[in-house]
């Protein structure tokens, strides 16, 4: 805990914060921009298709995000009674948010690469954007309320609505103590871990044709 205290820390929060801003807006935006796509103006009237970080910031989510890289935004409000096919669609704007966030990490592992080749100083911003969209993807698609994962697993397996009835109204404290007690930690950093290297095996090859 001393660390989070620490010049250091500070120091890395000039480079998280905006990132972080990024990595919240476009997870949100991409959810309300595909269930809009798919027929449905909630997002829209709710003013949830936005840039506007501030649109989607929710605290506690936040919070968790900057202290341990993972975290959530405040939810888009959607209303599949538009959708032509509700499962699908469920489950399509779901993973919109993660998928968004794996798609803003290549690109900044990318821009990473090409700053590291051309000796820009703003190498290490792009590589925290990068892990913090890891960590935000990776997060929100635990199968638990109110997180993006547990909206696709009940869609797959109906049955565990009761489960989730059970405890939605604690959901955000469960996922609290799982940060701080650090039961999520390992696994997370080893999936997270895996997509970072994979990734940045990737935009190396790309890099090199540039």
């Amino acid at each position: 805990m001393r660390y989070l205290f620490s010049a250091e820390y500070l120091r890395e929060l000039l480079y998280m914060i905006p990132a972080v801003l990024i990595a919240i807006t476009v997870h949100e935006f991409a959810h309300g921009y595909v269930s809009y796509k798919l027929g449905d103006p909630t997002p829209k009237l709710e003013g949830r298709l936005t840039l506007n970080p501030f649109a989607h910031l929710e605290l506690w989510g936040t919070i968790c995000l900057l202290l341990f890289r993972m975290g959530w935004a405040k939810p888009v409000r959607i209303n599949t009674a538009y959708y032509k096919d509700q499962k699908k669609g469920i489950i399509l704007v779901s993973l919109a948010g993660p998928g968004m966030n794996y798609l803003t990490a290549f690109l900044g592992m990318l821009i990473y690469g090409v700053c590291l080749r051309f000796g820009s100083g703003l190498a290490i911003w792009f590589l925290y954007l990068a892990v913090l969209n890891i960590g935000l993807g990776t997060f929100n698609l635990i199968p638990l309320p109110p997180l993006d994962g547990s909206n696709v697993l009940l869609e797959l397996a109906p049955g565990v609505r009761r489960f989730y009835a059970k405890i939605r109204r604690f959901a955000v404290l469960i996922l609290f103590l799982c940060l701080v007690s650090g039961i999520l930690w390992r696994p997370l950093n080893i999936i997270n871990t895996g997509i970072l290297n994979g990734m940045w095996a990737l935009a190396k090859r790309v890099v090199l044709l540039i």
